[in-house]
């Protein structure tokens, strides 16, 4: 028998901005409740959405009038903190998790190790941002690489991450730009210079995620089952 922990990942999920923060939020509150064992998850926002970071008071107003391929961009409030993130072309991981020693950016790195091992695998070399002073003034979150943030070999940001710590527990996640569309990034940060990200051929998001759960096994020595929200967890999620 294994005495290791065992993790719940819940399969791939595409579906809209404010139900995906529904869901992370959910699983937070239930992880503290002791009603969910820590938990990893992929999914993407359909629609194309822009989230803001939780204390973010401003942005620009005609964000809530852009439209990607017919359809409006939702803007969608994270419960994390960070700035603005256009999700399209994205992959977003989530993290829940208890029980790590260290300060904030510490924890950052312990989670973000399972990020960097993965995409290692798949042959991209990622190494930690590091921040600028343009930081606190710039809306856009990959206008900048802070120290919780990866970036891949030629500086380009591949992956922007955002916490929220609660009586012990982490809820921790964060954007993977795969395919983002320069065009779009205009339409949304205006004039700031567009990083285009230069991934391997050919790569899936199945590819990408079975590397990532590979990783977690090892960087968390965990066991990970395969459990979807049943129907009592999607009810309470959207009456939450």
């Amino acid at each position: 028998m294994s005495n290791k922990q065992v993790w719940r990942l819940i399969p791939f999920l595409e579906a809209s901005g404010s139900v995906q923060m529904a869901i992370d939020r959910w699983l937070l509150q239930q992880h503290l409740l002791g009603n969910c064992p820590a938990t990893l998850r992929f999914y993407t926002w359909s629609p194309p959405a822009i989230s803001l970071g939780y204390h973010q008071k401003t942005y620009p107003q005609h964000w809530e009038n852009l439209t990607w391929k017919g359809q409006t961009l939702d803007l969608v409030r994270r419960p994390t903190g960070g700035r603005a993130v256009l999700h399209q072309g994205d992959l977003t991981y989530t993290v829940v998790t208890s029980g790590l020693a260290g300060n904030r950016l510490e924890n950052y790195q312990q989670i973000c190790e399972f990020l960097i091992q993965g995409w290692r695998a798949i042959g991209v070399q990622l190494n930690y941002g590091k921040a600028g002073r343009g930081y606190i003034h710039n809306p856009n979150c990959f206008g900048t690489a802070t120290g919780a943030d990866l970036v891949l070999t030629d500086g380009a940001k591949l992956i922007g991450s955002a916490q929220l710590r609660k009586s012990g527990a982490i809820l921790q996640h964060g954007s993977m730009r795969l395919q983002p569309n320069a065009e779009l990034f205009t339409q949304v940060f205006g004039g700031e210079s567009f990083q285009p990200v230069h991934l391997p051929p050919n790569l899936s998001v199945d590819q990408i995620m079975t590397a990532l759960i590979a990783a977690a096994r090892d960087v968390f020595d965990i066991e990970i089952k395969t459990q979807p929200l049943c129907l009592s967890e999607w009810n309470e999620v959207l009456s939450s």
